[in-house]
């Protein structure tokens, strides 16, 4: 069985919204992953939609609230709380890595042992994370 893998926030968005810059085969693949190999979220990316939100930057047809419920129900996501061997590995990517929510998505995929799904060129540029792709 493939790991399922740890999703960016936008990447989590892009999937549970259907946009088409993930791809077919990815947005396939993510909604394959039985219920004990779901794909995996910092639960940082909660606090990155609240503030994306926030900023008006996403709209959402329904309550924030109620929204965030659905979309990190364990059948949809599962939810990977910082712990401290987390907050550890976060020290060690400051350099290449300058936005603390990057840190700490990468982080959680280093320390999990699953590759990341990620656009996000900075995450991308420093190879910090395993890239996880369609097999």
């Amino acid at each position: 069985m493939t790991p399922a893998p740890v999703l960016d926030t936008h990447a989590w968005l892009w999937w549970l919204r259907r946009d088409e810059r993930l791809g077919a085969a990815s947005l396939e693949q993510l909604d394959a992953f039985e219920v004990n190999n779901r794909p995996r979220i910092s639960d940082i990316s909660l606090w990155e939609v609240a503030m994306l939100v926030e900023r008006r930057r996403l709209e959402l047809s329904t309550p924030l609230r109620d929204w965030l419920d659905a979309a990190s129900h364990p059948r949809t996501v599962r939810i990977v709380p910082i712990s401290a061997a987390i907050a550890a590995e976060t020290a060690t990517l400051s350099q290449a890595l300058r936005d603390p929510a990057d840190r700490i998505i990468v982080a959680t995929s280093r320390i999990s042992g699953l590759p990341l799904l990620t656009h996000d060129r900075a995450i991308l540029r420093s190879r910090l994370a395993a890239r996880w792709s369609i097999v």
